[in-house]
C-alpha cells in the first residue's frame, strides 16, 4: 500500500497544528460557528444530533494493520469505544468532543492517516473495488490510478470550494463493484484491442434527492491524460454549477440542465487549455506510484493441493462451507482467496465494529494477509490474501467475535445510514429498521433459498444508505413528525445499472418487517428456477406483481 513521502507527512502534520489552532480559536470564542464551519468540515468533524463526529480517511479503503489499531485506540480514549464503516469505506468516530479532536488528528497523523476532505464542498475520498488488485476479473489495477487522483485533489486551491461536494470512482475490473454509475464522475479502466489501457468517463451520477444514472461522456482517454482531463470536467462544474440551491448543485444537475452533448463540448474546450499540460502523467510517474501496489510476496505453494485441502475441509463442515461460498471470492493468486468479513450480526448496528474486534481484526490481518484490510462500501471489512488452507482456521478465529456470519450479498448483509439516532437531517431512524429486519430474517436456510439480495435502507432522502440502487430500498421519511417508510425495488449498482421504483404509500415502522417478508414471498412465487435471483424476476416481470403482494390488490 502506499507509504507517506516526507512531504506528505509534512503537509498532515502541518494541517493538524493549523486545526488545533483553529479550534482553540473557536473555543476561546474568537471563531464564530459560521467562521468555524468550514474549517471543520474539511477536517472531517461535523455536529450531529447528540455529539460531534469525525470521518476519517481511508483512501480506496486500504487500510493497514497498525492504522487499524491506531483507530481502535483513538475510539476507546477519545469516543466509546468502537467505529463505524461508512458507504465511501471511511471509518467515522461518532462520539468525540471537539476539544479532542485536534489530538485524535495528530495520533492519526502518527500513523500516516488523517480526516482531510472527507467533508465540505470539495473532492472527496476516491472509491474503488474493495478486491482491487486481487479479483480474478480485474483487467486493470486501480489503485495506483485511485492514488494519483488521491494526491491531486487533496489541498488542490481552485477545487476547495466547488458548488457541492463531489465523489469519484473508479472500476478496473470486468464486474463493477464500485458502483461508477452512481458518482459525480466514474472512471472504468479497461484494455483496448492492443492491451493499452484507456479510461472511460461518466459524469453527473449520483443518489440524493435526485437519483441519476451517470452519462459516458468520453470513453477512450489515455491514461496520460487522467488529470487533466479531470480538470477540465471540474473547471466546468465549478464555473458553471449552480451556488445559490444546494439541492441543485450537484454535477448531476448540470449535466442534465445543459445536455450531456453540450456538457461535453464545454469540458472539451476546456481540455484544450490544460491537455498536454504539466499535469500530463508520464509513464514513469505513473510507474513510481504503481510500485507501492506490487503483490505480496505469496506463499510458494501447490496451488491444486490447496484448493483439495480446502475441499476437504468444505466436505467436514457443511457450515464452513456455507461461509467459504458466501464469503470468500476468486482470487488472481492460484491457492489464495479473497475473504469479506460481514459487520452484519443480528443486534448490531450495520457497519459498526468494536474496538476490540478491530484490534482482533488487525491481528488476522497479520497472521492471514499480509498485515491489510480492505474496507468497503458495503461496510464490511476484506482481507484480501488468505491461503486457501487457512481459511479454516481463520473462520473459527472470526467466530469468538461475532464476525463469522456467512451472510455476505444476503439480505441481512444490508448498508444502512446511522439515521435519526445520530444524524441531525434524518426524517426517520434507519438502525432499529435493520434490527428488526435482521431478527426477521435471520434463518440462514432462509437466507440461502432467497439467494442473493441487496437490502440498503437510509433515513432521509439525502440516501447515504443507497436506498436507490438496492434490490429493495428503504427510505425514512416524515409524515406530520410521524416516522413512515417508503420502499422501492428494482435498483442496481452494477453495470445494469438502475434506479429502483417506488412500490406505493409509505409504512409504519411495525408493519416494514411484514410488508418485506411479503416482498421475498412473491418473488420465490415468480421465480421460475432456485438460480433466477430477485432483480432478474422484477426485470421479467416488472413492478405490478409487488405491488399487487404488498397492498393486497391479488
Amino acid at each position: 500500500m502506499y507509504q507517506y513521502d516526507k512531504l506528505d507527512q509534512t503537509i498532515v502534520n502541518e494541517r493538524v497544528a493549523q486545526f488545533r489552532d483553529q479550534t482553540e480559536r473557536y473555543l476561546r470564542g474568537d471563531l464564530s460557528d459560521a467562521e468555524y464551519l468550514p474549517m471543520r468540515l474539511q477536517n472531517g468533524l461535523y455536529v450531529q444530533r447528540l455529539a460531534p463526529m469525525l470521518r476519517i480517511a481511508v483512501p480506496y479503503g486500504l487500510i493497514s494493520s497498525m492504522q487499524l489499531r491506531a483507530i481502535a485506540s483513538i475510539s476507546r480514549r477519545y469516543d466509546k469505544g468502537y467505529g463505524h464503516i461508512s458507504t465511501r469505506q471511511n471509518i467515522q468516530l461518532n462520539w468525540p468532543r471537539i476539544e479532542d479532536v485536534p489530538d485524535i488528528l495528530a495520533d492519526l497523523a502518527a500513523v500516516q492517516m488523517h480526516a482531510i476532505q472527507t467533508s465540505g464542498n470539495c473532492v472527496r475520498n476516491t472509491t474503488t473495488d474493495q478486491f482491487a488488485g486481487v479479483a480474478a476479473d480485474e483487467v486493470v489495477d486501480p489503485r495506483p490510478y485511485c492514488e494519483i487522483i488521491r494526491q491531486w485533489s487533496t489541498l488542490h486551491p481552485e477545487f476547495a470550494f466547488l458548488p457541492r461536494k463531489f465523489k469519484i470512482a473508479v472500476n478496473g475490473a470486468e464486474e463493477d463493484r464500485a458502483a461508477i454509475h452512481f458518482h459525480d464522475i466514474g472512471i472504468e479502466l479497461y484494455r483496448n484491442l492492443h492491451g493499452v489501457v484507456r479510461l472511460k468517463f461518466l459524469v453527473g451520477g449520483g443518489l440524493g434527492r435526485t437519483p441519476v444514472v451517470g452519462s459516458v461522456i468520453r470513453d477512450d482517454v489515455a491514461t496520460e491524460h487522467l488529470l487533466t482531463y479531470l480538470e477540465a470536467v471540474l473547471r466546468v462544474y465549478n464555473l458553471h454549477g449552480r451556488r445559490d440551491n444546494k439541492y441543485k448543485a450537484r454535477i448531476k444537475i448540470l449535466v442534465k440542465a445543459m445536455g450531456v452533448e453540450a456538457f461535453r463540448d464545454a469540458v472539451d474546450a476546456e481540455w484544450e487549455t490544460s491537455r498536454g499540460g504539466p499535469n500530463t502523467l508520464t509513464e514513469a510517474a505513473l510507474a513510481a506510484v504503481a510500485e507501492h501496489f506490487t503483490m505480496p510476496n505469496y506463499a510458494v505453494t501447490d496451488a491444486s493441493q490447496e484448493s483439495a485441502f480446502l475441499a476437504e475441509a468444505c466436505a467436514r463442515e457443511s457450515l464452513f462451507a456455507g461461509w467459504v461460498k458466501r464469503n470468500t471470492k476468486a482470487h488472481k493468486q492460484p491457492g489464495y482467496r479473497a475473504v469479506t468479513v460481514t459487520l452484519k450480526a443480528t443486534g448490531q448496528a450495520p457497519g459498526d465494529v468494536s474496538a476490540a474486534q478491530m484490534d482482533a481484526l488487525a491481528g488476522l490481518a497479520d497472521q492471514f494477509s499480509f498485515g491489510e484490510l480492505r474496507s468497503t462500501h458495503e461496510q464490511n471489512i476484506v482481507l484480501a490474501d488468505v491461503r486457501e488452507s487457512e481459511l479454516m482456521t481463520l473462520w473459527k478465529a472470526l467466530q469468538p467475535l461475532g464476525l463469522a456470519a456467512s451472510n455476505a450479498g444476503h439480505i441481512t448483509d444490508m448498508i444502512c445510514c446511522p439515521g435519526g439516532d445520530f444524524c441531525s437531517l434524518a426524517n426517520a431512524k434507519s438502525i432499529p429498521v435493520a434490527q428488526a429486519l435482521q431478527e426477521r430474517f435471520e434463518t440462514m436456510d432462509y437466507q440461502y433459498d432467497l439467494g442473493p439480495i441487496e437490502l440498503n435502507i437510509s433515513g432521509c432522502m439525502n440516501a447515504c444508505g443507497h436506498h436507490h440502487v438496492a434490490h429493495i430500498g428503504i427510505l425514512g421519511v416524515d409524515k406530520k413528525g410521524q416516522e413512515f417508510y417508503q420502499v422501492c425495488i428494482g435498483g442496481s449498482q452494477a453495470g445494469n445499472a438502475s434506479v429502483a421504483r417506488i412500490l406505493g404509500p409509505s409504512f409504519s415502522r411495525a408493519e416494514l418487517p411484514s410488508i418485506i417478508e411479503k416482498l421475498l414471498e412473491r418473488y420465490l412465487k415468480l421465480r421460475e428456477s432456485d438460480e433466477e435471483q430477485f432483480l432478474r424476476v422484477y426485470e421479467r416481470c416488472g413492478i405490478e406483481p409487488f405491488k399487487d403482494a404488498v397492498y393486497g390488490k391479488a
